[in-house]
C-alpha cells in the first residue's frame, strides 16, 4: 500500500472510506462540543435588548452589542453548516466533500465564536469597567483565543511537528 503524505501512519489499515467515516464522527464530534457555548452566547445576547438598562448603552456599547450578534449568528451557522450539509447529502457519495468543506466550516465558525466572544468581554467590561481595563481585557481574551483554538496549532503545523 502505498504511503499518502496525508494519511496518518498508524491508521495505515483504514481503506478511504474507513478514514471518512471516521473523519466525518470526528468533525461532528467536535461541532457537539462547540456548539453549546455558541447557543448559550447567542441566547444571552438576544436576551439584552429587552433589558431595561439597555437603554443607556452608548452608541458605541450598541455597535459592539450588533456585531457581537452578528458574529454570534455567524459562528452558529458555521458550525451547524456540515451537519445540514451532511443531512441533505446524505447518501449522495460525497463525504470527501462534505469533510474537507465541514473542516473548513468548522474553523471559520471558530473564528466567528473568537469574535463574538472577545465582543461580549469588551460590551460587559466597557459597561462595568474604565477604557483601561476594557482594553486590557478584550485583549488578552482575544490573544487568548487566537493562541489556544489558531496559533499553537498552526505554528505545530508548519514546523511539521508531530506527535506519532
Amino acid at each position: 500500500m502505498e504511503q499518502r503524505p496525508d494519511r496518518d501512519e498508524h491508521r495505515d489499515h483504514e481503506s478511504d472510506e474507513e478514514r471518512l467515516d471516521r473523519e466525518l464522527l470526528e468533525l461532528l464530534n467536535e461541532v457537539r462540543v462547540a456548539m453549546p457555548g455558541v447557543q448559550v452566547l447567542f441566547g444571552f445576547l438576544l436576551a439584552v435588548p429587552f433589558q431595561q438598562r439597555f437603554a443607556m448603552t452608548t452608541a458605541f456599547q450598541r455597535d459592539v452589542y450588533f456585531a457581537t450578534l452578528l458574529c454570534s449568528a455567524a459562528a452558529t451557522a458555521f458550525l451547524v453548516m456540515p451537519v445540514a450539509y451532511h443531512r441533505i447529502m446524505f447518501r449522495q457519495r460525497d463525504k470527501p466533500r462534505i469533510v474537507l468543506q465541514g473542516a473548513r466550516s468548522i474553523i471559520a465558525g471558530l473564528v466567528f465564536l473568537a469574535l463574538a466572544m472577545s465582543g461580549a468581554v469588551l460590551l460587559v467590561t466597557d459597561v462595568i469597567f474604565g477604557a483601561v481595563t476594557t482594553v486590557v481585557a478584550t485583549a488578552v481574551v482575544g490573544l487568548l483565543f487566537a493562541w489556544l483554538w489558531f496559533g499553537y496549532a498552526s505554528v505545530r503545523r508548519a514546523l511539521g511537528k508531530r506527535s506519532w
